[in-house]
């Protein structure tokens, strides 16, 4: 009888250390492994989502609110959704999101329509929904918009 690993090893360790082949990032969807119009990595997301909330928060809200700070989370998060909403709508990235050479894009590489951006903005900004993730690297805020953050 050959050593067959434990079934925690498996389930702690994920269907990869099981043996299992699940490919690149958004091989399954037909987006290229590495380059331009690759899926994004987690790096990079986090770097443009946190570029584009200190300039909601701290400067735009904290510019706004200068007699009480208190407020300027509120007022940050709804110029961070109004940021997102135009921006991504319109150029299909935001300014953290041109620094770290990502944009956002429909499942076909194209620019979503406004309506996908709106429910992406708000899942977004109940944070849970993007911190939930898949094997092609989509939160679910992109899943339920039909949306993927690709590289520039």
């Amino acid at each position: 009888m050959g050593k067959q690993p434990r079934w925690t090893q498996t389930w702690i360790g994920g269907t990869r250390a099981a043996g299992v082949d699940l490919g690149y990032p958004g091989e399954r969807l037909g987006f290229p492994r590495a380059g331009s119009g690759s899926v994004s990595g987690f790096g990079r997301r986090l770097g443009a989502i946190t570029v584009d909330w200190l300039i909601c928060t701290w400067a735009i809200a904290g510019g706004l609110l200068r007699a009480d700070p208190r407020g300027a989370t509120w007022v940050g998060l709804a110029v961070f959704a109004v940021e997102y909403i135009l921006l991504v709508g319109t150029i299909g990235m935001t300014f953290g999101m041109r620094l770290f050479g990502v944009r956002v894009a429909t499942l076909d590489g194209g620019r979503p329509a406004f309506g996908s951006v709106v429910l992406r903005t708000l899942l977004l900004c109940l944070v849970i929904p993007a911190v939930v993730w898949d094997r092609d690297q989509r939160g679910l805020h992109d899943r339920a918009a039909r949306t993927v953050v690709v590289r520039l």
